[in-house]
Protein backbone atom coordinates (compact mmCIF):
# COMPACT_ATOMS: atom_id res chain seq x y z
CA UNK A 1 0.00 0.00 0.00
CA UNK A 2 1.60 3.51 -1.02
CA UNK A 3 0.35 5.40 1.84
CA UNK A 4 2.31 3.29 4.27
CA UNK A 5 5.01 2.15 1.99
CA UNK A 6 5.79 5.32 -0.12
CA UNK A 7 7.65 8.19 1.00
CA UNK A 8 4.92 10.87 -0.49
CA UNK A 9 2.37 8.61 1.09
CA UNK A 10 3.92 8.83 4.70
CA UNK A 11 4.13 12.39 4.75
CA UNK A 12 0.60 13.06 2.93
CA UNK A 13 -0.82 10.71 6.09
CA UNK A 14 1.21 13.19 8.08
CA UNK A 15 -0.08 16.64 6.74
CA UNK A 16 -3.80 15.16 6.91
CA UNK A 17 -3.62 14.26 10.36
CA UNK A 18 -1.78 16.94 11.54
CA UNK A 19 -3.70 19.62 9.80
CA UNK A 20 -6.75 17.63 11.79
CA UNK A 21 -4.78 18.13 15.00
CA UNK A 22 -4.13 21.69 14.25
CA UNK A 23 -7.67 22.53 13.66
CA UNK A 24 -8.51 20.59 17.06
CA UNK A 25 -6.19 22.73 18.85
CA UNK A 26 -7.95 25.63 17.52
CA UNK A 27 -11.27 24.75 18.88
CA UNK A 28 -9.85 23.56 22.59
CA UNK A 29 -8.33 26.96 22.29
CA UNK A 30 -11.51 28.72 21.71
CA UNK A 31 -13.00 26.73 24.55
CA UNK A 32 -10.12 27.65 27.05
CA UNK A 33 -10.45 31.36 26.64
CA UNK A 34 -14.12 31.03 26.82
CA UNK A 35 -12.93 29.88 30.74
CA UNK A 36 -11.25 33.29 31.15
CA UNK A 37 -14.38 35.19 30.15
CA UNK A 38 -17.52 32.62 32.07
CA UNK A 39 -16.83 29.63 34.23
CA UNK A 40 -20.40 28.90 33.23
CA UNK A 41 -19.93 28.89 29.63
CA UNK A 42 -17.13 26.96 29.55
CA UNK A 43 -18.82 24.11 31.97
CA UNK A 44 -21.84 24.28 29.85
CA UNK A 45 -19.65 23.48 26.92
CA UNK A 46 -17.98 21.00 29.12
CA UNK A 47 -21.57 19.52 29.71
CA UNK A 48 -22.30 19.14 26.03
CA UNK A 49 -19.47 17.43 25.47
CA UNK A 50 -18.70 15.09 28.24
CA UNK A 51 -19.14 11.39 28.50
CA UNK A 52 -21.82 12.08 25.39
CA UNK A 53 -21.34 9.28 22.50
CA UNK A 54 -20.32 11.78 20.42
CA UNK A 55 -18.12 13.10 22.41
CA UNK A 56 -16.36 9.78 23.51
CA UNK A 57 -16.60 9.18 19.74
CA UNK A 58 -14.67 12.24 18.94
CA UNK A 59 -11.98 11.37 21.68
CA UNK A 60 -11.33 7.91 19.83
CA UNK A 61 -10.74 9.63 16.59
CA UNK A 62 -8.49 12.26 18.24
CA UNK A 63 -6.52 9.46 19.67
CA UNK A 64 -6.10 7.43 16.36
CA UNK A 65 -5.00 10.25 14.61
CA UNK A 66 -2.25 10.82 17.27
CA UNK A 67 -1.39 7.67 16.97
CA UNK A 68 -1.06 7.52 13.40
CA UNK A 69 0.85 10.88 13.81
CA UNK A 70 3.22 9.53 15.86
CA UNK A 71 3.56 6.06 14.20
CA UNK A 72 4.10 7.79 10.60
CA UNK A 73 6.80 10.16 12.22
CA UNK A 74 8.85 7.16 13.22
CA UNK A 75 8.70 5.64 10.23
CA UNK A 76 9.57 8.60 8.34
CA UNK A 77 12.78 9.56 10.77
CA UNK A 78 13.96 5.70 10.79
CA UNK A 79 13.49 6.49 6.47
CA UNK A 80 16.45 9.45 6.87
CA UNK A 81 18.22 8.14 8.66
CA UNK A 82 18.85 4.89 6.48
CA UNK A 83 18.72 7.07 3.76
CA UNK A 84 21.60 9.12 5.21
CA UNK A 85 23.72 6.16 6.21
CA UNK A 86 26.79 6.96 8.02
CA UNK A 87 26.73 10.55 7.69
CA UNK A 88 24.48 11.74 10.47
CA UNK A 89 27.01 10.89 13.01
CA UNK A 90 29.36 13.49 11.08
CA UNK A 91 29.16 16.83 12.56
CA UNK A 92 27.86 19.77 9.81
CA UNK A 93 26.38 22.89 9.94
CA UNK A 94 22.86 23.34 9.24
CA UNK A 95 22.25 24.02 5.67
CA UNK A 96 20.91 27.21 4.60
CA UNK A 97 16.87 27.43 4.40
CA UNK A 98 16.93 24.43 6.58
CA UNK A 99 15.10 25.57 10.40
CA UNK A 100 16.04 23.88 13.67
CA UNK A 101 12.66 23.16 13.76
CA UNK A 102 13.09 20.84 11.22
CA UNK A 103 15.82 19.06 12.14
CA UNK A 104 14.56 18.68 15.57
CA UNK A 105 11.18 17.17 15.08
CA UNK A 106 10.64 14.05 16.12
CA UNK A 107 12.72 15.44 19.82
CA UNK A 108 9.66 18.41 19.76
CA UNK A 109 7.23 15.30 18.81
CA UNK A 110 8.30 13.49 21.65
CA UNK A 111 7.68 16.90 24.11
CA UNK A 112 4.66 17.34 22.70
CA UNK A 113 3.51 14.17 23.11
CA UNK A 114 4.85 13.81 26.98
CA UNK A 115 2.64 16.78 27.45
CA UNK A 116 -0.23 15.18 26.13
CA UNK A 117 -0.06 12.58 28.51
CA UNK A 118 0.33 15.48 31.16
CA UNK A 119 -2.68 17.11 30.10
CA UNK A 120 -4.64 13.95 29.75
CA UNK A 121 -3.48 12.70 32.91
CA UNK A 122 -4.80 16.00 34.41
CA UNK A 123 -8.18 16.60 32.75
CA UNK A 124 -9.56 14.06 30.53
CA UNK A 125 -9.21 11.21 33.00
CA UNK A 126 -10.69 13.29 36.13
CA UNK A 127 -13.13 14.35 33.45
CA UNK A 128 -14.08 12.35 30.81
CA UNK A 129 -13.03 8.77 31.76
CA UNK A 130 -14.44 9.46 35.21
CA UNK A 131 -18.04 10.05 34.13
CA UNK A 132 -17.65 7.29 32.05
CA UNK A 133 -17.14 4.87 35.17
CA UNK A 134 -19.69 6.42 36.71
CA UNK A 135 -17.46 8.40 39.31
CA UNK A 136 -18.98 11.74 40.44
CA UNK A 137 -16.25 13.26 42.82
CA UNK A 138 -12.72 13.03 41.97
CA UNK A 139 -9.36 14.28 43.50
CA UNK A 140 -6.37 15.67 41.73
CA UNK A 141 -3.32 14.12 41.07
CA UNK A 142 -1.38 15.88 43.37
CA UNK A 143 -2.24 14.39 46.07
CA UNK A 144 -3.94 17.23 48.85
CA UNK A 145 -7.95 15.46 48.76
CA UNK A 146 -9.39 18.50 47.06
CA UNK A 147 -11.97 16.62 45.67
CA UNK A 148 -13.74 18.32 42.02
CA UNK A 149 -17.01 17.32 40.00
CA UNK A 150 -16.06 15.98 36.45
CA UNK A 151 -18.25 18.11 34.97
CA UNK A 152 -16.79 21.56 36.38
CA UNK A 153 -13.58 21.75 34.22
CA UNK A 154 -13.14 25.58 35.12
CA UNK A 155 -12.30 24.09 38.80
CA UNK A 156 -10.03 21.77 37.48
CA UNK A 157 -8.52 24.51 34.95
CA UNK A 158 -8.15 26.98 37.78
CA UNK A 159 -6.85 23.86 40.54
CA UNK A 160 -3.67 22.84 38.07
CA UNK A 161 -2.91 26.32 36.84
CA UNK A 162 -2.27 27.76 40.29
CA UNK A 163 0.74 24.99 40.84
CA UNK A 164 3.62 26.86 39.51
CA UNK A 165 5.37 23.19 38.21
CA UNK A 166 2.37 22.22 36.41
CA UNK A 167 2.49 25.64 34.78
CA UNK A 168 6.17 25.55 33.63
CA UNK A 169 5.63 22.34 32.17
CA UNK A 170 2.35 23.76 30.01
CA UNK A 171 4.50 26.70 28.80
CA UNK A 172 7.55 24.15 27.98
CA UNK A 173 5.07 22.27 26.46
CA UNK A 174 3.53 25.21 24.15
CA UNK A 175 6.99 26.36 22.82
CA UNK A 176 7.97 22.71 21.60
CA UNK A 177 4.41 22.72 19.99
CA UNK A 178 5.45 26.59 18.57
CA UNK A 179 8.00 25.03 17.01
CA UNK A 180 6.94 21.54 15.90
CA UNK A 181 3.56 23.22 14.02
CA UNK A 182 5.45 26.36 12.18
CA UNK A 183 7.65 23.81 10.75
CA UNK A 184 4.86 21.02 10.14
CA UNK A 185 2.10 23.30 9.01
CA UNK A 186 4.26 24.71 6.48
CA UNK A 187 5.57 21.18 5.59
CA UNK A 188 2.01 20.05 4.93
CA UNK A 189 1.02 23.03 2.90
CA UNK A 190 4.01 22.02 0.63
CA UNK A 191 2.97 18.34 0.54
CA UNK A 192 -0.19 18.99 -0.24
CA UNK A 193 0.58 20.99 -3.23
CA UNK A 194 0.16 24.18 -2.11
CA UNK A 195 3.40 25.69 -2.38
CA UNK A 196 3.34 27.44 -5.64
CA UNK A 197 5.65 30.75 -6.40
CA UNK A 198 3.16 33.08 -5.96
CA UNK A 199 1.62 31.76 -2.26
CA UNK A 200 4.17 30.27 -0.78
CA UNK A 201 5.35 33.22 1.28
CA UNK A 202 1.36 33.95 1.93
CA UNK A 203 1.01 30.53 3.01
CA UNK A 204 3.75 30.74 5.03
CA UNK A 205 2.76 33.76 6.78
CA UNK A 206 -0.73 32.10 7.32
CA UNK A 207 0.78 28.80 8.71
CA UNK A 208 3.33 30.91 11.39
CA UNK A 209 0.23 33.04 12.30
CA UNK A 210 -1.95 30.02 13.08
CA UNK A 211 0.55 28.70 15.10
CA UNK A 212 1.52 32.09 17.13
CA UNK A 213 -1.73 32.22 17.36
CA UNK A 214 -2.42 28.89 19.00
CA UNK A 215 0.79 29.24 21.17
CA UNK A 216 0.07 32.87 22.65
CA UNK A 217 -3.39 31.77 22.92
CA UNK A 218 -2.93 28.69 25.76
CA UNK A 219 -0.14 30.53 27.35
CA UNK A 220 -2.32 33.09 27.91
CA UNK A 221 -5.12 30.49 29.42
CA UNK A 222 -2.25 29.46 31.01
CA UNK A 223 -1.09 32.63 32.93
CA UNK A 224 -4.11 34.17 33.50
CA UNK A 225 -5.46 31.44 35.83
CA UNK A 226 -2.05 31.51 37.94
CA UNK A 227 -1.82 34.75 37.88
CA UNK A 228 -5.33 34.86 39.30
CA UNK A 229 -5.03 32.35 41.67
CA UNK A 230 -1.55 34.52 43.20
CA UNK A 231 -4.23 37.48 43.10
CA UNK A 232 -7.31 35.61 44.91
CA UNK A 233 -4.22 33.73 47.34
CA UNK A 234 -2.37 37.54 48.26
CA UNK A 235 -6.46 38.48 49.00
CA UNK A 236 -7.17 35.60 51.69
CA UNK A 237 -4.49 35.96 53.37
Amino acid sequence: MWLLHSSIGRKLVMSISGTALVLFLLFHLCMNVTAVFSSEAYNTICGLLGANWYAVAATVGLGALIAIHFLYAIMLTLQNRRARGSDRYAVNKRPAGVSWASQNMFVLGLIVVGGLLLHFSQFWYKMMFAELTGHHEVAPLLGDGVLLSPQDGAAFIGYYFSRLWVVAAYLVWYAALWFHLTHGVWSAFQTLGWSNGLWVKRWKWFADGVVTLIFLGFAFVTLFFYAKSLCCGAACQ
